[in-house]
């Protein structure tokens, strides 16, 4: 069973889109991820940045003629803490489901 951690890192909004998905896949390219959010690529920067140094997310550049490819990926740690968190989150989800008495 999965222990329910809130995480202040995983929880806003965006990082949590971005984390959502990494955890559906092995690598996802940066464009994609951009594209789906509709996020800009400074903004997209910022928010994988941040996972980034959380240790939640890895990324790979490649240089590729004079193109550069980036993609990321969940870090083990990052898969652990996106766990928790969603554990968490339902945990408040059904602590509120609990006091309905409606």
């Amino acid at each position: 069973m999965t222990e329910a951690r809130f995480d202040e890192i995983i929880h806003p909004a965006t990082r949590l889109s971005i984390v959502s998905l990494l955890a559906a896949a092995d690598w996802v390219e940066f464009a994609y991820i951009r594209d789906r959010f509709q996020l800009s690529d400074s903004a997209l920067s910022k928010q994988l940045a941040t996972l980034h140094e959380a240790g939640y997310v890895h990324l790979d550049r490649e240089k590729s003629g004079q193109r550069r490819r980036v993609r990321a990926r969940l870090t083990p740690a990052g898969r652990v803490a996106f766990r928790q968190h969603v554990a968490a989150l339902r945990a408040i989800v059904a602590a509120a489901d609990a006091l309905d008495v409606g």
